[in-house]
């Protein structure tokens, strides 16, 4: 018997690599349990049962026998263990064959499954990333010894040095040992804002099928109270309709993605982004083809190195790394709390309502699409909660609901790791702190809001400022002995006692506000 996961439909899966048809019986489980450990948007439920229905569909087309749980099947017991166990002693296989889970927590109910089925279980590698877990503990041990601080110091784990050992192992985007281009990083060239009234080129949505409206509809009636809406539900639910959505990105919309992909724009949810990390996420996709199809675009002349670089180092260097980093720390990682940030998430964060014109658009746009591109994700929502000292706890459910490519495995080290710095600068040598000057500096938000980018006090004073000044006042004696900080610190300093008081009591009267 042969156990996929919802976020495990790839016809190349390694519980799948030796599947006899004559013999075998491939189980998918739809459960609720999956559904509601939290609160998930509605599109990613959504999207994840009608990939299942599509796959399973697949599989009996190709004359594999398929044992495919619904949600609504009587005798559903709800959980992954309880159809496990249910499908076994209808089945009587010799054995259990499933391929390694992307969460800890999965992880841990796989490996109860022998015990309660009396079978034995095999757990295969996945092997649809490019890095092994047990390859980036090595290279972690190595990076780590190096260190001055000794084995437990975390900094020399930085992604740069990662990411050019996975440019070496894969040989994407090299030229023998060197890098393509001569450089191995062109981010510096990624960095501009979107012009006023700049063209921007619609990406390819999916109209659903019966299959996913069929799923839809299971969603709406099982989980009515869920974040979000299906309105503008578009998502592809099959490999084929993946591949599609990544060629049209890679036509239209790749060659311009370099320049502009930390620029943010209102009314202008996608830009230039991909949006393959759904398919990625779900197996619908797999990196190796991502990044080929980036590169062959480079080739032939259709894309520039500075954009494809961009997107392969997404994938082949900041996907692989923070995966690398979540089973590397886990399960102790999601109960760190570095920075003693406390303070519950406000409700404008599932509302909308605020005055905040960035956040409003941010938070507005993900409860529509279940869509922010990484920039907001950082820069906006997840540089408020950390300059906030919002509850790391809270932060991270909120990301892990809101958004349909959420995983643990990815949303975790993203989150808990590079926004809100709650790991102590494992993923991060310095907090990804701003003022409002960045949001202005790198979007047009600021123009639809009452609060003023350029002031530190005052009724009209951006709220962002005044919180970015009151984090490195509140921190000033941890940051002291980074020299990525100093530079703020020093800021911050010029400001004078009297002027630092007036923004820290109006940074306390503003989070009062908020409670």
């Amino acid at each position: 018997m042969r156990v996929v996961l919802g976020d495990q439909c790839s016809r190349g899966l390694s519980a799948l690599s030796d599947l006899d048809p004559a013999a075998d019986v491939v189980l998918l489980a739809e459960v609720e349990a999956e559904c509601t450990y939290v609160r998930h948007h509605k599109q990613k439920i959504a999207l994840v049962l009608s990939a299942m229905r599509h796959f399973a569909r697949a599989l009996a087309a190709r004359g594999v026998r398929v044992e495919h749980v619904r949600l609504e099947d009587g005798g559903n017991t709800g959980t992954l263990a309880g159809e496990v166990e249910r499908a076994a002693r209808r089945h009587r296989p010799a054995r259990i064959v499933c391929t390694h889970p992307g969460e800890w927590r999965v992880l841990q109910d796989m490996l109860g499954w022998g015990a309660l089925t009396g079978l034995p279980v095999e757990i295969r590698d996945d092997d649809r990333f490019f890095c092994p877990p047990d390859w980036f503990r090595d290279w972690a041990r190595e990076q780590e010894a190096m260190g001055e601080g000794g084995p437990d110091a975390p900094e020399q784990l930085r992604l740069e040095f990662f990411y050019r050992e996975m440019r070496r192992a894969t040989g994407i985007l090299m030229e023998g040992d060197a890098p393509a281009g001569g450089r191995w990083n062109f981010d510096a060239e990624n960095r501009r804002r979107l012009p006023a009234r700049f063209p921007v080129p619609e990406p390819r949505r999916f109209p659903p099928d019966a299959i996913t409206r069929e799923a839809m509809e299971t969603v709406e009636r099982r989980f009515p109270g869920h974040f979000g809406t299906l309105d503008a539900f578009g998502w592809p639910a099959t490999a084929r309709d993946a591949r599609a959505a990544l060629d049209d990105f890679v036509s239209n919309r790749l060659p311009r993605f370099g320049h502009y992909q930390d620029a943010m724009a209102a009314g202008e949810p996608t830009l230039f982004h991909g949006l393959v990390s759904t398919s990625l996420n779900a197996g619908l996709l797999s990196p190796r083809e991502c990044c080929d199809a980036a590169v062959e675009a480079w080739k032939a002349g259709s894309a520039p190195l500075n954009a494809v670089e961009g997107f392969v180092r997404q994938i082949l260097g900041w996907r692989e790394y923070v995966r690398g980093i979540y089973w590397l720390k886990m399960p102790g990682y999601a109960a760190l709390n570095a920075l003693d940030a406390r303070r519950p998430l406000p409700w404008f964060y599932w509302s909308g309502e605020t005055d905040m014109a960035c956040l409003r658009q941010v938070v507005r746009q993900t409860r529509d699409l279940a869509y922010a591109h990484h920039i907001q994700r950082l820069m906006v929502t997840g540089n408020f909660a950390l300059i906030a000292g919002l509850d790391p706890a809270q932060v991270n459910e909120w990301y892990m609901v809101v958004f349909a490519d959420a995983y643990e495995w990815v949303e975790l080290p993203n989150t808990h790791g590079l926004a809100i710095h709650a790991d102590g600068g494992i993923t991060g040598s310095k907090p990804y702190a701003a003022s409002g000057a960045y949001i202005n500096r790198m979007s047009d938000y600021c123009r639809l809001c009452p609060y003023d980018p350029k002031r530190a006090t005052g009724p009209d004073a951006c709220p962002f400022n005044l919180l970015y000044w009151d984090f490195l006042a509140r921190h000033e004696a941890r940051f002291a002995a980074n020299p990525r900080m100093e530079p703020a610190l020093e800021n911050m300093r010029r400001l004078g006692p009297e002027k630092l008081a007036q923004v820290r009591a109006q940074a306390a009267a503003f989070l009062d506000g908020l409670d």
